[in-house]
């Protein structure tokens, strides 16, 4: 079963060291940069939400969070609103239904609103990602004509 731990002293370095397929790698930033992002975000007095995606006990994948406005590119949409920042499977256990699993889960633990009121959860990619395209319209995720640097926007109503 699937579910997410946040990052930790435990957990950290399992965490750090898994990586997507080599073709997937201009599409998400690696763990190791994401973490010390959060970490970074967190001490300007900003919200990063990093965790584990597990599957039991075993760490598959990563996903972390944000709420509200982090930097100078989000799009309109991060005011007050929940993002999926990172998501990532790792190459070794894609294929295996984890992502559809992990978004559900992504999902269900931004609608306790975890960081307060917010209506919508926003997330970014590559124009070339056509496999998170694909995943996230499942999830109903929508492009609102946006972007966030050179990524497009897509959002959906938690």
């Amino acid at each position: 079963m699937i579910h997410l731990k946040p990052v930790d002293s435990h957990n950290l370095w399992a965490l750090m060291r898994l990586r997507v397929a080599p073709e997937q790698e201009d599409f998400v930033a690696r763990n190791i940069e994401s973490i010390a992002e959060a970490y970074v975000t967190d001490h300007d007095g900003k919200v990063a939400l990093p965790f584990g995606i597990y599957a039991d006990e075993i760490p598959v994948g990563f996903v972390m969070f944000g709420y509200g406005e982090l930097d100078e590119d989000d799009p309109a949409i991060a005011a007050g609103n929940y993002c999926i920042w990172r998501f990532m499977i790792a190459a070794e256990h894609q294929g295996k239904g984890y992502a559809k699993e992990a978004l559900q889960a992504a999902l269900d633990y931004l609608r306790t609103k975890p960081c307060g009121d917010g209506a919508y959860c926003w997330l970014s990619y590559e124009p070339e990602n056509t496999a998170a395209r694909t995943l996230y319209h499942r999830f109903g995720f929508e492009e609102n004509g946006e972007q966030s640097g050179d990524e497009i926007v897509a959002v959906r109503k938690l």
